[in-house]
């Protein structure tokens, strides 16, 4: 037990030294460009500044060119603009200052060595910067995790997302739920203190239990949004089937404009997965080329190629079905009564897919987001008489017809899958909040189920849905949850 508490107060002295320190670092990107941004931040930034560049209180705000000069043996290193941002009004809350530098390695590294050689100044860690605008209350967790997505983007659709989380948008929609909780938490706690005197209104309780069931229904509903967010985040998972040789790799070739994916007429030829990531319209498409699936094979490496493209499919958000037009065609001429979707049916079960088939319903034939792909279309002389065809694509790799209305089908699912940002409407895009969203909701089921019989029980419950609450936006935290959050940020950031 004293090693535990040694251990608790060993990290809180070392957290309290890190925050008391001055840290600096490049915030801009590394390699040479034509201006570089060095950050600094802490008690002693304004010291830093005037050891540098001779000024004493600066206008804040206020961009200032000046001579940068070594601290030690005033040698001028560059000559810049300065911004001075007086703390408590700055991104983490400290004094902090900006070198607006020259972008050449010499002259960045020249400036955080003079920076370096003064006393109470470090090198920042990556996230600190942010880490430091987190505890002193300019951003709360989901804020935070919406400036890493902001950096992370790669789509316009992600970085749409992320602006808005980092505006506020998930911490106003849970702040407002822990807001309302902690009133219910007053209320049924002033309810057991004064129900023996009768002293407190009438049907308090009552109220309570329609304010939980509101916010159950609300939080369920924000649960059960088909994971837009986090697939918009992570990028949809997306994966290419269908028998060898049916144009696969072809198909991925085309979707991402280059040769990514080896291309012959021997069937087989894909063995491995072959992923690649596209932008669909400002959506992230993960879209993954797999081998032939075919039920019979002596080859064992394409049978390991076949096992790795159904384990590939279980785990993907949306499948590409690609047939070939010839082999529908020939079905076709033999099966004068069969429809498409006689064909598809038979198609998938060959394939060995039968999960992916709906069993239970007629209007929906798969249990997955599917797109329908004919290929080969130059290969066929007559119109393939396709049933349900707007939900069907048919192009030919070769000629490269059709491909234009494949992806703006395959941007019309992603739009469905993702949906569309908005601050009215914001998803959650992090597992965590996921589960403390779910540990919250199973919490006040609990307590609607106590508030009849037991107003104590009730309370407590209301107490732990509080806490998951507050760990989502950071009133209530771990110092092992933030080395988390914090461990993907770059250094200045």
């Amino acid at each position: 037990m004293f090693k535990n508490f040694l251990l608790v107060h060993k990290k809180t002295l070392k957290f309290f030294l890190r925050t008391q320190s001055t840290i600096y670092a490049l915030s801009s990107g590394q390699g040479k460009c034509g201006v570089a941004v060095i950050r600094v931040s802490g008690a002693s930034t304004e010291l830093a500044l005037q050891c540098l560049t001779g000024l004493s209180n600066p206008k804040p705000r206020t961009a200032i060119l000046r001579s940068i000069k070594h601290p030690s043996n005033h040698e001028i290193l560059d000559k810049g603009l300065i911004l001075w941002f007086p703390g408590p009004h700055s991104f983490t809350g400290e004094d902090c200052c900006e070198f607006h530098v020259h972008g050449g390695i010499a002259v960045v590294n020249s400036v955080l060595n003079a920076l370096g050689s003064l006393p109470d100044l470090r090198l920042a860690e990556p996230g600190e910067f942010t880490r430091r605008a987190f505890h002193n209350g300019k951003l709360d967790l989901t804020e935070v995790e919406g400036l890493a997505d902001l950096l992370q983007a790669e789509t316009e659709i992600q970085r749409k997302q992320a602006f808005l989380q980092t505006q506020g948008a998930l911490s106003k929609l849970y702040n407002k739920w822990r807001g309302s909780l902690i009133k219910s938490v007053a209320h049924i706690e002033a309810h057991i203190d004064f129900e023996e005197t009768e002293t407190i209104d009438e049907g308090v309780l009552e109220h309570i239990v329609k304010e939980i069931e509101t916010m159950r229904d609300e939080i369920d509903k924000h649960l059960n949004d088909g994971r837009k967010g986090e697939l918009l985040r992570n990028g949809v998972k997306t994966v290419i089937l269908g028998e060898p040789n049916v144009g696969k790799s072809s198909l991925l070739n085309l979707l991402c404009k280059r040769p990514a994916a080896i291309v012959t007429p021997v069937e087989g030829t894909t063995r491995d997965i072959l992923e690649v990531t596209l932008n669909i319209e400002g959506y992230p498409l993960v879209l993954a080329d797999t081998a032939g699936l075919r039920t019979e094979t002596d080859d064992i490496v394409e049978k390991e190629g076949i096992i790795r493209a159904k384990r590939s499919y279980e785990c993907a958000d949306l499948v590409i079905l690609v047939i070939d037009s010839e082999k529908y065609y020939s079905w076709l001429h033999n099966h004068s009564s069969g429809s498409t979707t006689d064909y598809l049916k038979f198609y998938v079960e060959k394939l060995g897919l039968h999960d992916l088939l709906n069993y239970e319903s007629n209007d929906e034939i798969f249990t997955k987001e599917c797109i329908i792909v004919f290929n080969k279309l130059d290969l066929v002389e007559n119109s393939l008489n396709l049933q349900n065809s707007s939900q069907i694509n048919c192009l030919s790799c070769k000629s490269e017809d059709g491909v234009p209305d494949l992806v703006n089908s395959i941007s019309n699912k992603l739009k469905v899958l993702c949906g569309e940002p908005s601050a009215e409407h914001p998803s959650m895009n992090q597992v965590r909040h996921r589960q403390h969203l779910s540990n919250c909701l199973k919490c006040l089921n609990s307590s609607l189920e106590k508030s009849s019989n037991d107003t104590v029980l009730m309370a407590e419950s209301l107490r732990k849905a509080l806490r998951h609450l507050g760990y989502l936006v950071g009133v209530t935290t771990t110092e092992q949850l933030l080395d988390v959050i914090f461990k993907d940020f770059c250094i200045g950031k």
